[in-house]
């Protein structure tokens, strides 16, 4: 007896027709790409789940490689409606596209082989198992609540499930099993989730009370170079993971940050992968920022800054003093003068007098002074350095709302500052003061302009 044709029948039954007729091929046929994979293992699973929810999921080879997942194969107009209808019911990803496949492309229907497109229907595989990171377990259901607000702080996609002995299970997923093997121990060592989790199969979490959402942790990558140490810190750094010297040397600190960003970053648990991902990312928030070289004529000094938030303003001696530009609330401060160490903590104890530091921490070492503070109104931060006879570096003030551009911004300065000429303000009236002190700023254009 005919049954009903399915989805999976017509799929095999389109691809038999074009091996059979070469002049009806596929070439106006097309698929919906749901999603592509490098390793053949995950491309498997991530068929076989998409397999649970659809009976037409084909497989694709692609160039590099990689695997594709996809619906099909669909009338082109008919692909399109279709990817529609599903987009709007959130049932598959956003980025899924219609594809036409090239001419020859093998489709393989999902649990099956490229047999099974000249005719044979192989029996339904099982679905694949559906793993989850499982946090923690409460007994009580207003804790596990609770816990799960604070959870989500860190992973919003966490979610609430009811084990089938009464207890309350903290979860993270679905994962691919492999993903999830790699990162319970990264994120475990990092302290963001306890270190007893463990990952399950979905089916021993029970009933699903606030089911969340898939996270975005990555299958393992091939491993990658390490860019050079020096780069890397400085990336670390502008992360805020890396407090130490930018020297290139391998060291407990280095490694630290590096483990802190595979962690936070979940762009790849391969250091390799996921430093040069954070390299990027510095990138394309320059680019987003305005961050471009300022080559100050009256210290000589040349310095990467936000410059759509800043305006010159006045050079005053060893300063050159850039304020807010359209209310931006942020300041620019550059100091250059002959001198060492003591000149060096006489600018400091400017910088400080002036409040453009708010009671600050400092750290004095030969050569080297940095300050910060804050108030409710402003971040301020100053770096200094003796170079080459000379006392020079720089005073960031930022909107104290916005502390995490202030760090950055900060990195982006200590990394990029040199010195390109001499200052412009080198030679001073003759009857100017030897030194400059908090009068000298204040007398000669009144209260400094600032934030």
């Amino acid at each position: 007896m005919m049954g009903k044709a399915t989805p999976m029948r017509r799929c095999v039954a389109a691809m038999v027709l074009a091996t059979a007729l070469p002049g009806m091929a596929l070439a106006q046929e097309a698929v919906i790409r749901l999603e592509a994979k490098r390793l053949p293992g995950a491309a498997t699973e991530a068929a076989a789940a998409w397999a649970a929810q659809f009976d037409d999921v084909v497989t694709l080879p692609l160039p590099g490689g990689w695997t594709g997942i996809a619906l099909g194969p669909l009338d082109r107009a008919q692909a399109e409606a279709r990817l529609r209808d599903l987009r709007a019911a959130g049932a598959v990803p956003g980025d899924s596209f219609v594809s036409v496949p090239a001419p020859g492309t093998a489709l393989t229907p999902a649990g099956g082989n490229e047999g099974d497109a000249a005719g044979a229907v192989a029996p339904e595989a099982p679905p694949a198992p559906v793993h989850f990171l499982r946090l923690d377990t409460l007994a009580d259901r207003a804790e596990a609540e609770a816990a799960l607000a604070r959870l989500r702080a860190e992973f919003p996609e966490a979610g609430l499930w009811g084990l089938p002995d009464g207890a309350f299970a903290l979860a993270l997923g679905p994962v691919a099993r492999e993903a999830g093997r790699a990162w319970l121990p990264v994120l475990a060592r990092a302290g963001l989730i306890p270190e007893d989790a463990t990952l399950v199969e979905g089916a021993t979490l029970g009933q699903p009370l606030d089911e969340g959402q898939a996270p975005d942790l990555p299958l393992p990558d091939a491993a990658q170079p390490l860019p050079p140490l020096d780069e890397a810190q400085r990336a670390l750094r502008w992360a805020g993971h890396y407090g130490g010297e930018i020297d290139g040397t391998d060291g407990p600190m280095t490694r630290a940050a590096i483990q802190a960003q595979i962690a936070q970053g979940r762009a790849s648990t391969d250091p390799g992968t996921a430093l040069r991902a954070l390299i990027d990312q510095r990138a394309a928030w320059r680019d987003e920022m305005g961050v471009a070289p300022l080559r100050d004529a009256a210290t000589g000094l040349t310095v990467s800054a936000p410059m759509p938030a800043l305006q010159f303003d006045r050079a005053e001696r060893a300063l050159s003093i850039y304020g807010p530009r359209d209310g931006s609330g942020a300041a620019l401060i550059l100091f250059s003068q002959p001198g060492g160490q003591q000149e060096l903590l006489d600018l400091a104890g400017l910088v400080t007098a002036l409040g453009w530091v708010p009671a600050p921490d400092r750290t004095v070492r030969q050569g080297h002074v940095t300050l910060q503070g804050a108030n409710d109104a402003h971040i301020g931060a100053a770096e200094g350095w003796v170079r080459d006879g000379r006392a020079e570096g720089y005073v960031l003030i930022w909107p104290a709302t916005d502390p995490e551009a202030q760090a950055r911004l900060s990195a982006e300065l200590s990394d990029s500052l040199t010195r390109h000429a001499p200052g412009a303000s080198e030679a001073p009236p003759a009857d100017a003061p030897a030194a400059l002190t908090t009068e000298a700023v204040t007398d000669a254009a009144g209260a400094p302009a600032l934030p």
